[in-house]
């Protein structure tokens, strides 16, 4: 296998771009799900261009400062986990990956602080 190939069918879209906005990769899922807009041929593209306001001044100010954005959403009646977070080339902030992750209705929560027993 070679290193990235399980991102590919991850059942999750992963989006990734440079500290400039540029998309350099989308997974399986990611391409799906962003057909409409052009999919694969959306690499090499800027985000920001994909997104209206307030979304695009949010996504500007996060590859200018580099901080995180985690938040949920639910569109076409499926909820939504997106986690929006920088990542690194040797130490270097080098630009987003964005993970939007399915998530069911109802779903078990572990409290692992809790000291059992």
């Amino acid at each position: 296998m070679s290193p990235n190939e399980w991102v590919q069918e991850f059942p999750a879209a992963i989006t990734v771009c440079d500290k400039n906005g540029i998309i350099l990769e989308l997974n399986n899922r990611a391409q799906e799900t962003f057909a409409a807009d052009g999919g694969t041929e959306l690499i090499g593209t800027n985000v920001l261009d994909c997104h209206p306001e307030p979304a695009r001044s949010t996504l500007q100010s996060m590859l200018a400062s580099g901080k995180k954005n985690v938040y949920t959403i639910q569109k076409a009646g499926v909820r939504k986990l997106i986690y929006q977070a920088p990542w690194y080339r040797d130490g270097v902030y080098a630009g987003f990956a964005e993970l939007s992750l399915p998530i069911p209705e109802s779903m078990l929560h572990f409290d692992r602080d809790v000291k059992t027993g």
